[in-house]
This record gives C-alpha cells, sequence and structure tokens, in this order.
C-alpha cells in the first residue's frame, strides 16, 4: 500500500535539487575572492529534457518483467561557467548576482517545505477521523 501519490516523490526530489543548488551557490559566494576559482551551476531543464529524449532498457530476466529505466537519474547537472571572468584574479563569481540566486533558491526551497507540510496535514487529518 502506497500511502503517498507521486507528489511526494516529486516533491522530494525537487527538494535534492534545491539543497543541491544552495550548497553550489554557498561555495561559490564562499569562493568570491578564490584566484582562478571558476562559478558553477546547477541546471534542471537540460538534464531533463536530455532524459525525456532518450530511450533507456534495463537488463530483463524474464519476459513479464516491466521494462525501466537502468540507471539512476538525477534531475539536474553540476556545470562550471569558464567562459566568463569578472575579477582580476581570473575569478568569475558575481556576487551580487549569487546572492540573489540564493535569496530566490530559499524562497522556492520554503515554498516545497510548505506545500509538503500541507500534504503531511491532510494526511493527519485523515488519520485522525477529519477532527
Amino acid at each position: 500500500m502506497n500511502l503517498f501519490d507521486s507528489t511526494m516523490n516529486t516533491l522530494e526530489k525537487t527538494l535534492d535539487y534545491s539543497s543541491v543548488k544552495n550548497r553550489v551557490i554557498s561555495n561559490n559566494i564562499a569562493n568570491v575572492d578564490t584566484p582562478n576559482y571558476k562559478a558553477q551551476d546547477v541546471s534542471f531543464k537540460d538534464v531533463l529534457n536530455e532524459e525525456m529524449n532518450n530511450q533507456f532498457k534495463a537488463k530483463r530476466t524474464h519476459p513479464k518483467h516491466v521494462e525501466f529505466s537502468s540507471h539512476k537519474f538525477t534531475p539536474y547537472n553540476i556545470t562550471t561557467k569558464s567562459n566568463t571572468v569578472y575579477n582580476h584574479n581570473g575569478n568569475n563569481v558575481d556576487i551580487d548576482r549569487e546572492m540573489a540566486e540564493l535569496a530566490k533558491n530559499q524562497i522556492y526551497y520554503q515554498s516545497l517545505i510548505d506545500r509538503m507540510n500541507g500534504k503531511f496535514s491532510k494526511l493527519q487529518t485523515v488519520l485522525s477521523g477529519g477532527r
């Protein structure tokens, strides 16, 4: 029996993405004065589109087994931005952009947490008999 619908699974994956994005942004901010440091970014849409277009098959040991993806799907990709330089020391971290991205990601993360709390609240209401 599955207590949670696919929304909880989607929220879990999205929270994971947001956490990774927060870690990458924080790392960029921490290295703002490091010579020759190249900022990193987390992309989601490109990886998702690539996965949707690719066909992967798992090894099936019986003809009645259902086909599914044979590799673990991570809905994000960490890339290094190496084609720009903002500082005289070879560093390309734009602190204003990173701070704005951090604030945006924190709001996004909090909205996901609020949505997840709402799902748990509904489940708690059902379990308590509507009281």
